[in-house]
């Protein structure tokens, strides 16, 4: 995959322009990899729980690539024309901005975009939204855990006091399982709870349903004659009959044109 293909062509209807999207080929990629870079970087401050110099140092490398996030949201919106239709149609580019830790969701789109996932349209749908649901579900776990782990450390009753017991709760947690042995206490690390709460149902129930859609194709191959026809069936059966009858309506009339004097 390369950079040219990772940014589409501008949609005027969204605000978005040339420079938007030319702005967007440059920064796609080199912010994909601070995004990355912020992740490690947090991991490294909470789990190793950093001091002195190197606690100012990951402290510094993160609030560095949130600016950048921001930067980059500010340039495209003072790029993009009109202005107030780019930000209502790009609300998600604004989350992005908001929180670095959700930019590595991008690079699942490049997974999204190997051949195995593009055989078929149905496939190719299915492999997206599946590549998409696990993947943001384990990076809704991970940083969580992280989140949770920074606020519950420490704190007077809590259970969560290391990394490997918030990953374990946040699995518990975004799979609905909930054994309660591991609960947060902080009102910080409650709303993170909540936030992992309302994504993981979210998420699993897409991965639940894309496996299904997956289960059923297979399930009705064979069967394809009992199968219902679709719109879109039906429209490109209805096209063909239309150039058949044009094409017979033009045979007759040349049949008659040769057969007058």
């Amino acid at each position: 995959m390369t950079i040219a293909n990772a940014v589409k062509a501008p949609d005027p209807a969204k605000g978005e322009t040339e420079a938007t999207q030319r702005w967007s080929r440059i920064t796609y990629w080199p912010l994909a990899v601070a995004a990355a870079v912020f992740l490690v970087t947090y991991t490294v401050h909470v789990v190793g729980e950093v001091q002195g110099d190197w606690s100012i140092l990951t402290t510094a490398i993160i609030a560095m690539i949130w600016l950048m996030f921001i930067g980059e949201y500010l340039v495209k919106l003072r790029l993009s024309d009109p202005r107030r239709v780019w930000f209502r149609a790009h609300k998600f580019e604004l989350l992005l901005a908001l929180i670095p830790a959700l930019r590595p969701v991008r690079l699942l789109d490049a997974v999204t975009r190997l051949p195995q996932f593009t055989r078929t349209a149905g496939n190719s749908i299915r492999a997206r939204l599946l590549t998409y649901g696990v993947g943001s579900a384990l990076l809704l776990v991970w940083y969580i855990s992280l989140l949770v782990l920074q606020a519950e450390r420490g704190a007077p009753g809590a259970t969560i006091d290391s990394f490997g017991d918030a990953v374990w709760w946040a699995f518990c947690t975004v799979t609905t399982v909930g054994y309660g042995d591991l609960v947060p206490v902080t009102i910080s690390g409650r709303c993170a709870a909540v936030v992992l709460m309302v994504g993981g149902v979210v998420l699993v129930g897409l991965v639940v349903a894309t496996i299904s859609s997956w289960v059923v194709e297979r399930a009705s191959r064979g069967h394809e004659d009992e199968m219902p026809a679709s719109r879109a069936d039906v429209k490109a059966l209805t096209v063909q009959l239309q150039a058949a009858a044009a094409r017979v309506a033009r045979e007759r009339s040349g049949d008659s044109g040769q057969d007058q004097p």
